[in-house]
């Protein structure tokens, strides 16, 4: 019988070995899709407060990137979704909640940031940030003409956390929430 369970495991592990993988299509700036559910992600960060900038921001990870350990780069397959909120504002100036904190307004625009393996290749030199991409949508969920090496310049200097902006902030949340990850 041993031996019969043994022949069995053989076969199964020479039978998994031979499943191809499906490969990734590779992606550029600007080609990667808005995922429809992106609402249903954890959040990453919310009600980013940009009063520079007028905005309150919204960061959305997909499950796969919520997966990722202090420390670590985020896996391939990481998603983010950013939404941009105009600030409201009332005769030129801010307003802000109770809490002093801006009050959220009409959604402006949402980028999306993704990672996968040899996706970052097609990026200008000096711009590459390992292998995410990105692309911008209007609030409808149309794509914008936006300049993508604005999104690369910007997120350049931070290689040593994987080109991700707040990721300590993220991961000081975490471990303050006893999030297992």
């Amino acid at each position: 019988m041993r031996g019969v369970l043994l022949a069995m495991a053989a076969v199964f592990l020479v039978s998994c070995s031979q499943i191809e993988s499906k490969p990734v299509p590779l992606v550029k700036d600007g080609e990667l899709p808005l995922p429809a559910d992106y609402k249903s992600w954890p959040r990453f960060l919310s009600e980013i407060q940009r009063p520079d900038a007028k905005q309150i921001r919204e960061i959305y990870v997909n499950p796969r990137g919520q997966s990722a350990r202090e420390g670590d780069a985020f896996p391939n397959g990481t998603q983010f979704v950013m939404e941009l909120h105009k600030a409201k504002d009332a005769d030129g100036q801010l307003v802000k909640g109770a809490d002093g904190k801006l009050v959220k307004g009409d959604l402006a625009k949402v980028f999306v940031m993704g990672k996968e393996a040899g996706w970052g290749a097609g990026a200008p030199e000096g711009l590459k940030n390992g292998d995410w991409v990105y692309a911008s949508y209007d609030p409808s969920g149309k794509k914008t003409a936006d300049n993508l090496g604005t999104c690369r310049a910007c997120h350049l200097p931070l290689d040593k956390k994987d080109f991700v902006h707040r990721y300590d902030e993220y991961f000081q949340k975490r471990a303050q929430s006893g999030s297992r990850y």
